[in-house]
């Protein structure tokens, strides 16, 4: 009985061990996206869903800066989360249960988005601070359970932490102070991530799996492209000329989505774990502008599918107007924030040209055309296609040339 009795106490130490893991740095292991991350873009899907949604409502200036500050926050806070388990996810039952409330609180953020600018901004910060809370906590532990990182967490603890403290003060401060604070906040989280670089690469990031919840995420806002076409058909009521634009439409979006992940994605990630081997200093650098470079591409993409559903929704609109403008606006941003990308990866300005900067000067001729809508977005859709073809065939050529 008493060795049946061992076997058990071994076999439930080793149950529990399963069940509570401490973090440790997984960057040496194979990895892609975890369930419980797919999970969690399930919530930020609906953020900007509804980010897009108050700035449809609104296409003005003072709309497109509050939908483009909003989401900017929650970018960031994606970011953050991603980047703590790309390096220390565990897998485990605290993690798990970490991530399920983080889950959560963005879901109440989504909730409380289209009003974060008034009458909702408690309950949006409120929420927000709670994941942040969250991800602060992930940082202790991983600090208590990881001295060979503790370089890196300790910089990230300190954005992490003083982040949070602005955003709880911020519950207490009327607007128009109360932004200020959130700004400063999301500036505090962004800089994180370039300090840790500064301090020297105690962490350093899984290469594989990075890219990929990237992707992902891109894959979540080309999403609201779809939706915000299918939407404009449907409030159109299938009017003949409202269905003509949102074909076109989509091929907008489909040329975008061939840009990032034939072009753009596909290249950096080339590049990216082919230097893995480099010096770490040199490797942080490019990893920062990587990072940084999806801000502005996930941003315009967002941006563009708001003005593509307005389109759709009035295909007999007079141009210019701020559809168009948002339409034009969010293509530019989103091949900025490609070429970002670029030279993140190659380490060099020279990747931004030809491929995507010459695409530029023909869109900005685009904000002052006075053209049917059914024409600009025509336009539209062969300089995205051209984008796309030419990138692709640019980097086979840079392929051809390294081989």
């Amino acid at each position: 009985m008493t060795a049946e009795r061992e076997e058990t106490d071994v076999a439930a130490r080793d149950a529990a061990a399963e069940w509570v893991r401490p973090p440790r740095l997984a960057t040496g292991e194979e990895r892609t996206a975890s369930r419980l991350e797919l999970f969690y873009d399930l919530a930020y899907v609906l953020v900007v869903a509804e980010l897009a949604s108050a700035f449809l409502k609104d296409l003005s200036w003072s709309g497109a800066a509050v939908f483009a500050g909003l989401f900017t926050a929650m970018w960031f806070s994606w970011v953050s989360t991603t980047l703590y388990a790309n390096r220390f996810d565990t897998d485990d039952v605290v993690f798990r249960l970490a991530q399920l409330v983080g889950t959560a609180a963005i879901a109440g953020c989504a909730a409380a988005a289209t009003g974060a600018d008034g009458a909702t901004a408690v309950p949006f910060a409120a929420c927000f601070l709670l994941g942040r809370v969250v991800l602060l906590a992930l940082y202790v532990r991983a600090w208590r359970h990881v001295p060979g990182s503790r370089g890196n967490i300790t910089v990230y603890l300190g954005s992490t932490g003083i982040a949070a403290a602005l955003w709880a003060v911020s519950l207490a401060v009327p607007a128009p102070a109360r932004y200020v604070l959130w700004a400063v906040a999301v500036v505090t989280d962004a800089a994180g991530p370039v300090v840790a670089t500064w301090r020297g690469d105690t962490a350093p990031l899984h290469m594989e799996h990075l890219p990929e919840r990237f992707g992902l995420f891109v894959i979540l806002v080309l999403g609201e492209v779809v939706a915000g076409i299918v939407t404009g058909v449907h409030d159109a009521a299938w009017a003949g000329l409202a269905v003509v634009v949102a074909a076109v439409g989509f091929v907008v979006g489909g040329a975008l989505w061939w840009t990032y992940f034939d072009v753009a994605s596909a290249s950096g990630n080339e590049e990216l774990q082919e230097d893995e081997d480099e010096e770490e200093d040199e490797a942080d650098e490019r990893h920062d502008l990587y990072v940084y470079g999806h801000l502005p591409l996930s941003l315009g993409i967002a941006a563009a599918g708001v003005g593509i559903e307005e389109l759709v929704m009035h295909p007999y609109a007079a141009l210019p107007a701020p559809a168009g403008w948002t339409a034009i606006g969010g293509i530019t941003l989103t091949l900025i924030g490609a070429g970002i990308v670029l030279v993140g990866a190659h380490k060099h300005l020279s990747a931004l040209w030809p491929w995507p900067v010459a695409a530029i000067a023909p869109l900005l001729v685009l904000t002052v055309l006075d053209v049917p809508v059914l024409v600009l977005v025509g336009l539209l859709a062969l300089i995205t296609v051209a984008v796309a073809v030419s990138g692709a065939r640019q980097r086979a050529r840079r392929g051809v040339a390294l081989a």
